[in-house]
């Protein structure tokens, strides 16, 4: 047998793996690396991060990725380019953290990486008959598993798309296997670049369980904030937005996207949510010159009213009450002091971050990639029903070391 092969079948019947997740998202802010113990699967599942770090991106990381960065138009060689530049960096920033944190790569079972996403096209955006789902991830997993010696899993969303999904969001099978929690029903709200949420109902029942897309989260945000002040990557502390004063009639048009009327599960991207979407709102409603900070503060209340209206429309068609929820925070969005206040103002739920449920909130995503890594090689079948947007699946491509 292949050396990795009977190394693969030795590690799937440990008791305990310790699995680095990697997750670089939409924000492109850099790397969040998570390095995690897991033991059992399923809804046996325990998670304990030893350690976790975000490496930043440089801007010359970030000037690379944006030059195919949800662009319909590219130059395909600076893709192809970049699927072996990112997984090369990525390999090294895991280098990189193992040995700050003294812990030798032959110490690692399996590395998780999610890869970086450059186009996600749901047929919803693409609206072509002749073609299904697509998304595409970059930093080829061979090039993370020869270079860091440690078997990889990546391309996680490929399956999900094969077997009917969209590819996203796919946070729901680790929200489901560790977060969930009989008597408790439990919102588990991501605001990435993209915000999303599963919905974990207080009987556990799998069939029940749902995640879907809401909309933008921060990718409006960053994006401008970087627009009116080069210097910076997004509205630190929600400065200018909190200055600001939301345009009523630039909002509305913000939301009249058939997008946000559309039944869940559903996904989105920044395909959609970009700066030729918000010009175009302002054209709509003759906003075109409302000033820097009014224009932060009605993107934030954009972000914020259709995260709260889709959960409130998820929580309408079930026979539970949304005062009895428990909301819990995680991603860049959650550090965003007005984005929260505004969500707080608008459900009657209580709020905490996932810091309180033992992982951090920053580290969430990665930690959901180990996971999904571990129910490949050492779980079984979890059902979740035969619905749109949750084939019970196990998913990741396996590359082997040298």
């Amino acid at each position: 047998m292949n050396k990795n092969l009977s190394a693969l079948s030795t590690i799937a019947q440990k008791k305990e793996r310790r699995i680095v997740g990697l997750m670089s998202g939409t924000s492109l802010d850099g790397l969040d690396v998570a390095l995690c113990r897991i033991s059992g699967s399923g809804n046996s599942t325990r998670v304990a991060v030893e350690q976790f770090k975000t490496v930043d991106y440089d801007d010359d990381i970030k000037t690379e990725i944006r030059k195919v960065f949800a662009k319909r138009t590219i130059d395909f060689q600076h893709l192809v380019l970049l699927n072996a530049w990112i997984g090369s960096l990525h390999a090294q920033m895991i280098l990189d953290c193992l040995a700050a944190w003294r812990i030798e790569p032959s110490n690692i079972d399996l590395i998780a990486s999610h890869g970086q996403t450059v186009m996600h096209a749901p047929q919803s955006i693409h609206k072509q008959a002749k073609f299904s789902n697509a998304t595409l991830q970059i930093g080829d997993g061979d090039h993370i598993a020869v270079k860091t010696g440690i078997i990889t899993l990546s391309d996680f969303r490929q399956k999900h798309v094969a077997a009917g999904g969209e590819g996203a969001p796919l946070a729901v099978y680790g929200d489901y296997f560790v977060f969930g929690k009989k008597g408790e029903r439990r919102i588990m709200l991501n605001m990435g670049g993209i915000a999303n949420f599963t919905y974990l109902p207080s009987d556990l029942d799998p069939r029940k369980v749902f995640v879907t897309d809401t909309g933008p989260g921060n990718t409006l945000l960053d994006a401008f904030a970087r627009h009116f002040e080069p210097m910076q990557s997004f509205d630190r502390d929600a400065a200018m937005a909190t200055r600001g004063q939301v345009n009523p009639a630039l909002l509305a048009a913000l939301k009249s996207h058939e997008f946000f009327a559309a039944p869940v599960p559903k996904t989105t991207g920044p395909e959609l949510f970009n700066g030729d979407y918000v010009r175009a709102a302002q054209a709509a409603s003759h906003t075109a010159h409302i000033a820097a900070d009014d224009l932060m503060a009605t993107l934030t209340r954009f972000s914020a009213e259709t995260i709260a209206e889709a959960i409130r429309d998820a929580v309408a068609n079930t026979d539970e009450t949304l005062a009895d929820f428990h909301v819990y925070l995680s991603g860049g969005g959650m550090h965003n002091p007005l984005l929260v206040r505004w969500l707080r103002e608008l459900l009657p739920c209580s709020f905490a971050n996932t810091d309180v449920l033992g992982i951090a909130g920053d580290s969430k995503e990665a930690v959901l990639f180990a996971m999904l890594a571990n129910e490949c090689i050492a779980g079984g079948e979890a059902d979740f029903g035969a619905r749109r947007g949750i084939p019970s699946v196990t998913m990741g491509k396996i590359s082997l070391p040298w």
